[in-house]
């Protein structure tokens, strides 16, 4: 039995598991995939405070890892299988094995949707990216492609032409989804180029991303064109399928949240799953404090710990 379990080991479920521990609770982590989440994935990381000289993914995921333990913090490398919480305490199967916990902080974060193609994982974290704020820096006076057409990829388009030498929004329909006043911003910047009706076949590069091979939906031609970065910008899917009828989502599998507390008395929600937003370390990072404090605080009134 435990106090708290959390489920995810990103940004925000390390440091719940901080704030957890550190506050005296008996505090297991349930990893996932693997330590770190997505910033493991991130090849640098220059924006979290107190590291000026910048340092990797993996790096700083350890270091988050390694802080949580410090104060007791328990892990298992597994992932969750299926919930139930209908009554406490709390329920979750990893495998065939059973985890009680009085309350839950749900952070297990959000999955990019991928193009599919040859090269995409090979070269993720090595110029194919997801978050133009983390790592626009990193292509400055470089060439970078970015797939989508919607608001965020236009917008991500436009914070890149901030650094990037060119930008090629490449967009499989004949005009932008974008709103209009971010497609006639992204228009009146000379640095961004469009391509419609175009999908990306292909991103090549041995140990870095080079190149990017593309087709045209309506002649079927293709070309390479040289790109030094890859921007996804086709949307995120919530790791959420498990919590269906034990928490309220919408059609998408968000759930709906308020703060960091759910309608579920004691079950918490930190990160992606609930800044949809912002998606940064630093966020994900003050979401998972929050929650914590809160499972902290929610456990001081129930009548047994």
């Amino acid at each position: 039995m435990y106090d708290v379990i959390i489920l995810g080991a990103g940004p925000s479920g390390l440091t719940a598991a901080m704030y957890a521990a550190r506050g005296k609770l008996k505090t297991l982590v349930v990893i996932g995939p693997m330590v770190g989440g997505q910033i493991a994935l991130t090849y640098q990381v220059d924006n979290y405070p107190g590291f000026p000289e910048g340092l990797t993914g993996p790096e700083l995921s350890d270091r988050f890892k390694t802080h949580a333990e410090k104060f007791g913090a328990e892990f298992l490398d597994a992932e969750a299988t299926r919930v139930d919480f209908t009554s406490t305490p709390y329920k979750i199967w990893v495998g065939e094995k059973l985890l009680e916990a009085k309350s839950i902080i749900v952070a297990m974060g959000m999955t990019h949707r991928k193009l599919g193609v040859p090269g995409e994982d090979h070269l993720f974290g090595r110029g194919v990216f997801v978050c133009a704020t983390c790592d626009a820096i990193l292509y400055e006076d470089k060439k970078v492609v970015v797939v989508g057409g919607g608001d965020s990829a236009v917008q991500e388009a436009i914070d890149l032409a901030k650094f990037a030498s060119e930008v090629t929004i490449v967009h499989r329909r004949d005009e932008l989804r974008a709103c209009r006043c971010l497609t006639d911003k992204a228009m009146s910047e000379p640095k961004i180029k469009f391509l419609y009706s175009t999908v990306v076949d292909e991103i090549i590069g041995e140990k870095r991303v080079q190149q990017v091979r593309l087709r045209n939906l309506k002649t079927e031609a293709t070309s390479v064109i040289d790109a030094e970065g890859v921007l996804l910008a086709i949307g995120w899917n919530p790791n959420t399928i498990m919590f269906k009828g034990y928490l309220d989502m919408n059609e998408s599998g968000n759930l709906e949240t308020f703060g960091v507390k759910t309608r579920k008395p004691g079950v918490y929600v930190a990160g992606d799953l609930m800044d949809m937003d912002y998606r940064q370390v630093v966020t994900s990072c003050g979401s998972g404090c929050a929650a914590a404090l809160e499972a902290m605080h929610w456990l001081e009134t129930q009548p047994v710990r």
